[in-house]
């Protein structure tokens, strides 16, 4: 029997940089402890978090308590992987209440994977699997700072409807911030399944 579990899609991606015909592969997996690490290169670069509700992790006990009390717990984040090395993370959060039938999506990846299509790839096998894995879910929304365009052409790559701009939406790093937010519908063409 074949699981439809996102822990378990897989994915081929040429990047540009390869000299052979060998494509790297994508894969989810969830997070533990002994991917600290990895997950410092990400979570440790201020460039990474500077449009993230979080600051940047100065200690591997913090990123180690970061990855047990929120990522092990969290119903679904997981390690995106190139090649099985970490490089990311990618969550969607359920809404609650009258609201479950929404997602939102959060992803982050490591500053020197940025415009190779991983986060593009990421975000699309996500939005299939979750569809899938939570059959209650009609839509998929995702928040961008609006002076984020490298996040907001990730979303739009993958599919994502660009609604409009939230003035004054949350706080980030204490200051008010202006958000684009995305949105993907279980209906929308372009959510295939890969299994």
């Amino acid at each position: 029997m074949e699981s439809n579990s996102s822990s378990n899609i897989t994915q081929n991606l040429k990047l540009s940089n390869k000299e052979n015909d060998e494509a790297d592969i994508i894969c989810f997996r969830l997070l533990d402890l002994s991917d600290v690490d990895d997950f410092m290169e990400w979570f440790g670069d201020d460039s990474v978090s500077k449009f993230c509700s979080w600051d940047t992790f100065k200690s591997k006990e913090d990123a180690m308590s970061y990855v047990a009390d929120v990522a092990i717990p969290h119903p679904w984040f997981r390690a995106i992987c190139l090649n099985d090395k970490p490089v990311g993370t990618i969550s969607v959060s359920p809404f609650h209440g009258t609201d479950k039938c929404r997602g939102e999506l959060g992803y982050v990846l490591a500053s020197k994977y940025w415009g190779k299509g991983i986060a593009t790839r990421a975000v699309k096998m996500a939005a299939s699997a979750i569809f899938v894995e939570w059959p209650h879910l009609e839509r998929l929304e995702a928040v961008v700072d609006v002076d984020n365009p490298g996040s907001q052409r990730v979303l739009e790559k993958a599919g994502f409807k660009r609604e409009g701009v939230l003035r004054k939406y949350y706080l980030l790093k204490g200051k008010p911030k202006d958000i684009v937010m995305f949105s993907l519908l279980s209906t929308d063409q372009q959510v295939t399944y890969f299994m």
